[in-house]
């Protein structure tokens, strides 16, 4: 198998990952020589470490842009370096077991919420009522104007609200986390487009020089049959 040295690690790479200098879009070309000065267009590299300074440039960029490099923004990048889905850590979070207390919450808020709630417990009042002014009238457990209902009522009240702010409360951190995702996932969508277009960039410049070293070839044939004619 026929192989190449890299002139910046000076390791033998396969001649299928080599990268002519020429080709490098400028930005990265920049970045290669600040660590290594001596590189020039004339050189090569693999195309293993073109990937990594193309990883070093996006995380310049992102520092350019925000100013500092944040937790989301490296997890992005990290998942851009192992070629992992963020949308997996997604399906992971939400398949995430919730606590016997959350999910109490989550019932209570959904059932208090509901028409059918408003019409059972408007039914239980109408019946207390209606034992308590009929059937028992003149031994009513709880006479007009109903102080053990308003009693009731009120300890419901007072315990269903803070269950119900627990489930918003639960609620709103899933948002933030979706938020959050979507973000990422954003993030990572431009990031892996910035890349694509520097691989679309290269493959341009890359055949462009194919095409002028057959170019160059084919002038060279027709020479040498013009040399031929003539003689």
């Amino acid at each position: 198998m026929e192989t190449f040295k890299s002139n910046i690690s000076n390791i033998e790479f396969p001649e299928s990952e080599k990268i002519l200098a020429s080709t490098i879009r400028h930005s990265i070309f920049d970045l290669i020589k600040k660590e290594h000065p001596k590189f020039n267009r004339k050189q090569q590299l693999s195309i293993s470490e073109l990937n990594k300074f193309r990883q070093k440039y996006l995380e310049k960029v992102l520092l350019e842009e925000a100013g500092e490099l944040t937790s989301l923004e490296a997890e992005v990048l990290q998942s851009i370096e192992n070629q992992e889905l963020i949308t997996a850590n997604l399906l992971n979070d939400k398949n995430a077991e919730s606590s016997f207390g959350q999910h109490l919450a989550d019932k209570v808020a959904s059932f208090g919420g509901s028409w059918r709630f408003i019409i059972i417990f408007g039914l239980f009042i109408v019946v207390w009522m209606i034992i308590n002014i009929i059937f028992l009238a003149s031994k009513a457990y709880d006479p007009y104007p109903f102080i053990l209902l308003n009693l009731i009522l009120s300890c419901l009240a007072a315990l269903q609200a803070p269950v119900i702010m627990m489930s918003q409360n639960r609620q709103e951190e899933k948002d933030r986390e979706r938020a959050k995702q979507d973000y990422m996932i954003n993030l990572k969508a431009e990031l892996e487009i910035r890349t694509l277009h520097e691989k679309i960039d290269h493959l341009i410049i890359n055949q462009q020089q194919e095409l002028l070293n057959i170019q160059q070839v084919q002038v060279e044939m027709m020479e040498d049959i013009m040399k031929k004619i003539d003689k």
